[in-house]
């Protein structure tokens, strides 16, 4: 859940040390885990699987780590949240100034429905946070009991796009946890550059990636090197597909079963969400018995997609919007929710978002799905 928000630099902040004795929560799928500095060099993407496992994407090392959080103490409902200034608050007990950090993602343990938060400060290190009531700790990635898998054939270190601009940090551009899997969505070395990857947990050597076409309609052409920006998993019809989302702003749907080791995919655009914008996270919940898709963008307010709008639409789109920043295909709600940068499942009747108000302060809110 995605990178924006930029805050300081690293100093006092009381570390919570994770004991080498973690007896109390190990379970099969931590059996093979080890003890130690796993040395991640940057966390771009967090996604929570299971007994308390907190993954991390770091696209500096192309790597995906599995961390025992020890947080496993379950909670059937999260308290509410409401903190103002929340840029400030973290900073702060990094020792620093908001302009001097980057929060890069966020993300609920579903058990404890604690909030972690991913941060890279000035000098390029990676911290991880947590919030305790209304208090940021800092969780020690330094001694941790951890797993880890390097990812095959990611985009190169020195890779750039025609602009210049680096392509590394899109080795990783989104994250989940599904079935049993660590699904990876990003950017390989590969001549069709968009990739997707599935890969089994608890790491063994496996890991199958295909590579990914879609038809981009505000660019009137195939497409292979844009990464997929945010994604989820929706079933329909009794089988699972990736929902994926990608700059300017197309919604592509790809069968799961159908992304193997070697297979080139083309997609289903099945909208077409406006141009001149890129999508930051996407997530499901669901409200008096249906189901909602949220995706919040940079340039757009928080869009709502109903289960039903996707499921009922059979058609695909196979021709230009020429019109600057006209949508097509299945529709959507425009929340009253704009610049929102970061938002995950907070428990089972409320979400948590950060976001950029008018009056340019940052707000971390809980908010029920009930006016959501």
């Amino acid at each position: 859940m995605k990178k924006l928000i930029y805050l300081g630099a690293l100093s006092a902040l009381t570390v919570l040390t994770i004991s080498a004795t973690f007896n109390d929560t190990t379970s099969d799928l931590k059996a093979d885990f080890i003890y130690g500095d796993p040395e991640i060099a940057s966390i771009e993407e967090l996604a929570f699987g299971p007994d308390g496992i907190l993954f991390i994407g770091d696209t500096k090392n192309a790597a995906i780590y599995a961390l025992d959080t020890r947080d496993v103490s379950e909670k059937a409902s999260a308290e509410n949240i409401n903190i103002t200034a929340f840029d400030e608050k973290v900073a702060a007990a990094l020792g620093t100034t908001q302009e001097n950090i980057k929060i890069t993602d966020m993300a609920v343990n579903p058990l404890s429905k604690t909030v972690y938060f991913s941060v890279t400060t000035s000098e390029g290190t990676p911290v991880l946070l947590k919030l305790n009531g209304d208090k940021l700790e800092n969780v020690t990635l330094k001694s941790i009991s951890y797993s880890k898998i390097k990812l095959q054939d990611p985009v190169a270190v020195d890779a750039k796009d025609r602009r210049e601009r680096p392509l590394r940090i899109w080795a990783i551009s989104d994250l989940k946890y599904h079935n049993g899997k660590v699904l990876v969505s990003g950017l390989s070395n590969k001549e069709f550059g968009s990739t997707f990857r599935s890969i089994p947990f608890p790491f063994t050597d496996t890991q199958q990636y295909a590579s990914l076409e879609i038809w981009h309609a505000a660019h009137g052409q195939f497409e292979t090197h844009a990464p997929i920006k945010a994604f989820d998993v929706i079933n329909l019809e009794g089988a699972d597909y990736l929902m994926a989302s990608y700059t300017c702003t197309p919604l592509v749907l790809f069968p799961l079963n159908e992304l193997k080791e070697g297979v080139h995919s083309k997609g289903r655009t099945v909208a077409e969400l406006g141009a001149g914008n890129s999508p930051l996270d996407m997530i499901s919940y669901e409200k008096e018995g249906k189901k909602y898709f949220l995706m919040s963008n940079s340039n757009r307010p928080v869009m709502r997609i109903k289960y039903e709008t996707i499921a009922n639409y059979k058609d695909k789109i196979t021709e230009s919007v020429d019109e600057p920043y006209v949508s097509r295909g299945v529709a959507y709600d425009n929340l009253p929710f704009p610049y929102v940068l970061q938002m995950d499942k907070l428990d089972a009747g409320n979400v948590v978002y950060i976001q950029r108000t008018s009056d340019g302060d940052m707000v971390l809110k809980s908010r029920t799905t009930k006016w959501m």
